[in-house]
C-alpha cells in the first residue's frame, strides 16, 4: 500500500509504474498482475503520480518478502493551496530490502568438504531504468556476485553495446563489488533497450563463471509532445452535406512509447471560424482524427470556407497533464448545383433587319449563386417554342453567361413581320436531388424584321436557251427579266445592263430584259465551253438604297457545217520502191465540226495533174483514216513531191478542202527505214553533189587546222623576242613615257620587243642566235645565310643583321647581276656632232679606290677605274 495526497482526494491523480508486472490503483493499493510477479528476489520499479496541473511526482518502491509483513507507511503528503505547490516529506520506512542482486548460476565447483554443488538455472529479470533521471550519477542498477568470491578473489566485467561498444560507458561496474551503475540519463527515443553480458574471472584472467545476460529496458517518460506532419491540412466538403459526412483525416505523432499513456494521442476541436450557423459544424474522432459533419446547413453561398484549430493531446488526452500540439484544419465547401439560373426578365425584345445573318438581336441576362464558371453556373439556352423553320439560336456569352439571340437564317419581312419565341435557361449540370426549377427560367422574346430594300432577283437563275451558231447579229434570243421581292414598298423600276460578256456578242434591253446579238454566234470559238456560252447581267432598283441582283444566261449552240475538214499529217516520208503495197503514208483530217457534220471522211486524187494519179494512189483504212502511196512498180527519184489530196466531210451539204501534203521519197534499206544519205538525197541532192559538199568540208578543216599551227608558231617566235630578263628584275613599271624627240636619221629602225619582259625562261637554256641581254644569273651553288636562333638574346639583333648584309653583298646569286648587257645598234652615223669633245675636266685626278668597299657588285668598275697605279 503507497499512500499520496493531493489534498483534493486525488480525483485527478493517475498513478504509473514503470514495471508493467506491478500496478497501482487510485488508492495507492500495489497489485501484482499474472503469473510472472515472484518476490524470491527483491524487486525495484519507480512510482510516478501525475496532478491535475501536469505536476508530476516520483518515488521508488521496493518489495521484498521479511519475516515480518507488518510494513510500516510512507506518507508524502502534498497540499496544493490556490495554485501553489508545497510539498512536505517526512522520512518513513518502507519495505526495507537489500539492494538487488544477481548470482551467477552454479558451475559445478566442489566445496572444501568436498561436497559438489548443484547446478542451479536462474530466469535473469530485466532491469527497468526510467528514461531522463536526475540522477544523481552514477546510480546503482544491481549487484552481481559469484557464490565464490569467499574463496577466491573476483573480477566483475560488463560487455555490450553501452559498456564496452558505442555508446561507450554508459553503463559500468565495480570490478570488485560487482555493482553495476548507470553513469547518465538515458533517453528512450534514441535506445529502448540494452543488452549487457556479465563476467566473473580471477585474478589470472580466468573465467570462473559462466557468462550471464543482462537485458535494461529504458521506462518511457511523457517528455515528447505529439507532432503534426503539417501545421495546415486542406479538405473540402460538399455543400448541403448531411451530418456524418466524412470531411478529411488529421493525424500527429508523439515519440513516445505508443503502447503506454505516454504516446497515446487524442483530438479535439479547439476553435471553428466562422461560427455560421453554428459554432460546432463538425467533429473529430478522438482516436482516428478523422473530421466529420455533426450537423446541416452547409451552404456555399454562405460560407464558402471553414478554419478549424485541431489539438492533439498525449497521455490519452488527458489536459491536465498530457502534452499538446496544434494544427489548422481549412476546409473548403464545394458547390453543388443548388440554385437554378434565373432570367432576370419575363420578357425580352429585339428586331433585325431582314436577309441577315449572325446578327445578335438581344442579350437574355441571367443570375445564378452558385460557383462562377463551374458547370454549376454555365447557363444553357433553349428555344422551345416560336421559331419552327430555325432562324435563330441562343449561344452563351462565357464570361457573362449571357444568352446571345443570334440570327442564323435570313428571316424575310414579305413572309414574317415579328417572330414570340419562348426560351428556357438551364445549368450545364444538373440540378442536385431535391432542388426544383424555377419559373423564373423561362422567358418569351419578342423579335420584330426591319423592312430593307431587297435586291430584284432572277426568277430562272441561270437561264438556259439553245440557237444555232452562225445567227446573224441583231437577233433576239431572249427576255431575261427579274422581278423585286420587295412587295409591300411601293413599286420599283428596275434598269438592266450587261456585266460579262466575254465575246461581246449580246446586248440588253435596258428596260425590259430583252437579249439582242451584236456579232454570229460560232460555236467553235474559245469562249464556247462544251457547246456553252455564258454571260451575265444585272438587274437594278431604283430603292434606297439602290440594290441589284445577277443573273446568268447559258447559250447552248447547236453546230452547223461551217468548218471544212484539214489534212493531217502535212508531212511525211516513203520509200522509193513499193513493197507489194505495203508502204504508204496513213493520212486523215481533222475538223472543228461535230457530228454529224464531221468524219466520215472522203480521201481523193484530184484529176489534174494527171501525173498525180499515175504515180500515186489512196486506198480507204476506216472512216477517218486513208492510206497515201506510190502505185505498184512505179519508181520515183529521191527527194521532196508535194501531192495534193481532196477531203470532204460528211455535213449536208458537205464541205471539202483541197490540201498539200509534202512526201519525202527516200532510198530505205532492208527494215524500210529511211538511210541518211538517202535522206540527204531525198531533200534534192544528187550524189556529186554530196561528195563535193564532203571534199568542201575537208577542205575547210584543213585551213582551220594551218590557221591553228601558224598562230601557234608567231607565238612562240614573239616570245623568243621578249626581254631575257627574269620577273623580279622587270622594270617596265617604274618608267615613265615623256614626249619623244625622235632619233637620228639611221637610228629608226629599232625593235622595242627586246624590252618588253619574256613570258618564260626557257630562253636560258635554249637561247636564239643574234644579240641578247646577258644579265643572267650565273648558275652556282647559293650562298649560305646566317641561321638567327630560335631565342635570340637582344644583343645579338645588331649582329645578325650586320652577318645577314654581309652575305648578301658577297653573294654573285642576287640580282642584279654582274653581268653586261648588250642593246641593239642604234645607227652608223649622224648629221650631229659629235659630243666626244664634251671631256670631263682634267684639272684634277679623281680617286676610284673608295669602289673596292662597295662590294662584288661594283667589282668590275674598281678594276677599271680603282687600282692606283694600274690607272
Amino acid at each position: 500500500m503507497m499512500k499520496f495526497d493531493d489534498c483534493m482526494g486525488n480525483k485527478a491523480v493517475v498513478f504509473q509504474s514503470s514495471n508493467p508486472i506491478f500496478s497501482v490503483q487510485t488508492d495507492g493499493s500495489i497489485f501484482a498482475q499474472g503469473e510472472g510477479a515472484s518476490l524470491d528476489e527483491p524487486v525495484q520499479f519507480k512510482l510516478t503520480a501525475s496532478g491535475p496541473h501536469t505536476h508530476v511526482w516520483e518515488t521508488v518502491v521496493q518489495l521484498s518478502l521479511t519475516d515480518l509483513p507488518s510494513p510500516q507507511q510512507n506518507e508524502n503528503e502534498v497540499t496544493t493551496e490556490e495554485g501553489k505547490v508545497v510539498e512536505r516529506k517526512e522520512k518513513t520506512d518502507v519495505f526495507q530490502a537489500p539492494p538487488p542482486l544477481i548470482m551467477f548460476s552454479g558451475s559445478g565447483l566442489n566445496s572444501s568438504k568436498g561436497l559438489r554443488r548443484q547446478k542451479r538455472d536462474w530466469v535473469i529479470p530485466p532491469i527497468n531504468v526510467a528514461e531522463n533521471s536526475r540522477g544523481p550519477f552514477p546510480q546503482m542498477l544491481v549487484s552481481i556476485r559469484s557464490d565464490q568470491d569467499q574463496d577466491i578473489s573476483i573480477r566483475y566485467s560488463i560487455t555490450g553495446v553501452g559498456a564496452d561498444q558505442p555508446p561507450n560507458e554508459v553503463f559500468n561496474i565495480d570490478p570488485v563489488l560487482g555493482k553495476m551503475f548507470v553513469t547518465k540519463p538515458l533517453d528512450r527515443e534514441h535506445r529502448s533497450s540494452y543488452h549487457l553480458r556479465a563476467h566473473a574471472v580471477d585474478m589470472n584472467g580466468n573465467q570462473v563463471e559462466n557468462p550471464i545476460d543482462l537485458y535494461i529496458f529504458v521506462i518511457d517518460m511523457n517528455d515528447n509532445r505529439p507532432e503534426f506532419k503539417n501545421q495546415v491540412y486542406n479538405g473540402s466538403v460538399d455543400e448541403g452535406s448531411k451530418p456524418g459526412t466524412y470531411v478529411m483525416h488529421l493525424s500527429a505523432f508523439d515519440a513516445d512509447d505508443n503502447t503506454t499513456a505516454n504516446g497515446m494521442v487524442r483530438y479535439r476541436i479547439l476553435s471553428q471560424t466562422p461560427h455560421s450557423p453554428i459554432p460546432n459544424m463538425f467533429t473529430i474522432n478522438s482516436e482516428t482524427g478523422d473530421i466529420v459533419t455533426v450537423a446541416p446547413g452547409l451552404d456555399r453561398e454562405k460560407v464558402s470556407q471553414y478554419t478549424i484549430i485541431v489539438q492533439a493531446t498525449d497521455m490519452e488526452g488527458n489536459l491536465n497533464f498530457g502534452l499538446s500540439n496544434t494544427a489548422t484544419a481549412i476546409i473548403t465547401v464545394t458547390d453543388i448545383n443548388d440554385n437554378p439560373p434565373m432570367l432576370t426578365s419575363r420578357t425580352f425584345s429585339g428586331e433585325v433587319p431582314e436577309n441577315r445573318v449572325d446578327v445578335v438581336v438581344t442579350n437574355l441576362t441571367v443570375i445564378d449563386a452558385d460557383q462562377p464558371h463551374s458547370p454549376n453556373w454555365n447557363a444553357i439556352y433553349r428555344i422551345i417554342s416560336g421559331d419552327p423553320s430555325g432562324h435563330f439560336t441562343i449561344r452563351t456569352d462565357p464570361v457573362t453567361n449571357d444568352g446571345m439571340v443570334t440570327v442564323v437564317k435570313p428571316v424575310d419581312f414579305e413572309m414574317n413581320r415579328a417572330f414570340m419565341l419562348t426560351v428556357v435557361v438551364s445549368n450545364q449540370a444538373h440540378l442536385a436531388s431535391g432542388i426544383q426549377s424555377s419559373l423564373q427560367s423561362t422567358a418569351g422574346v419578342t423579335i420584330s424584321v426591319q423592312d430593307v430594300n431587297e435586291p430584284p432577283y432572277f426568277p430562272t437563275n441561270p437561264k438556259h436557251i439553245r440557237f444555232e451558231e452562225g445567227v446573224p447579229a441583231g437577233t433576239s434570243l431572249t427576255t431575261f427579266s427579274a422581278s423585286d421581292p420587295d412587295r409591300l414598298q411601293m413599286q420599283q423600276i428596275i434598269r438592266y445592263s450587261k456585266l460579262n460578256d466575254p465575246a461581246d456578242w449580246l446586248s440588253i434591253n435596258r428596260t425590259n430584259g430583252q437579249i439582242i446579238t451584236t456579232a454570229m454566234l460560232n460555236r467553235e470559238s474559245v469562249y464556247v465551253k462544251n457547246n456553252i456560252y455564258e454571260a451575265t447581267f444585272l438587274a437594278t432598283d431604283n430603292g434606297s438604297p439602290a440594290a441589284s441582283g445577277t443573273g446568268t444566261l447559258q447559250i447552248y449552240l447547236i453546230d452547223i457545217n461551217d468548218n471544212p475538214p484539214v489534212l493531217i499529217p502535212r508531212e511525211s516520208q516513203i520509200c522509193e520502191r513499193m513493197n507489194k503495197n505495203v508502204n504508204g503514208v496513213n493520212i486523215t483530217a481533222a475538223d472543228a465540226d461535230t457530228d454529224p457534220n464531221a468524219g466520215p471522211f472522203v480521201f481523193e486524187l484530184p484529176n489534174f495533174p494527171i501525173s498525180i494519179r499515175r504515180n500515186w494512189t489512196i486506198s480507204r483504212i476506216s472512216g477517218d483514216y486513208a492510206r497515201l502511196g506510190l502505185r505498184y512498180q512505179i519508181y520515183l527519184e529521191p527527194g521532196v513531191y508535194e501531192v495534193p489530196v481532196i477531203v470532204s466531210d460528211s455535213g449536208n451539204p458537205p464541205l471539202s478542202n483541197r490540201s498539200l501534203i509534202k512526201v519525202k521519197v527516200c532510198p530505205c534499206d532492208e527494215n524500210g527505214d529511211c538511210t541518211t544519205l538517202g535522206a540527204v538525197a531525198a531533200a534534192g541532192l544528187g550524189t556529186g553533189a554530196i561528195i563535193s559538199i564532203l571534199i568542201c568540208i575537208i577542205i575547210l578543216l584543213s585551213m582551220v587546222l594551218l590557221f591553228v599551227v601558224w598562230i601557234k608558231r608567231r607565238e612562240k617566235e614573239r616570245q623568243t623576242k621578249q626581254l631575257l630578263i627574269d620577273p623580279e628584275d622587270d622594270v617596265r613599271d617604274n618608267i615613265l613615257k615623256y614626249d619623244e624627240e625622235g632619233g637620228g636619221e639611221e637610228d629608226q629602225d629599232y625593235d622595242l620587243s627586246q624590252l618588253q619582259q619574256p613570258d618564260s625562261l626557257e630562253h636560258i637554256i635554249s637561247k636564239p642566235p643574234g644579240v641578247r641581254r646577258v644579265d643572267e644569273r650565273p648558275i652556282i651553288p647559293e650562298s649560305q645565310y646566317p641561321i638567327r636562333p630560335v631565342v635570340p638574346h637582344p644583343g645579338d639583333i645588331g649582329d645578325f643583321i650586320h652577318e645577314g648584309l654581309r652575305a648578301a653583298d658577297n653573294d654573285p646569286t642576287a640580282p642584279p647581276y654582274d653581268s653586261l648587257l648588250v642593246f641593239d645598234y642604234e645607227g652608223s652615223g649622224s648629221t650631229a656632232g659629235s659630243v666626244s669633245s664634251l671631256n670631263s675636266s682634267s684639272t684634277g685626278d679623281q680617286d676610284y679606290d673608295y669602289l673596292n668597299d662597295w662590294g662584288p657588285r661594283f667589282k668590275k668598275l674598281a678594276d677599271m677605274y680603282g687600282g692606283g697605279d694600274d690607272d
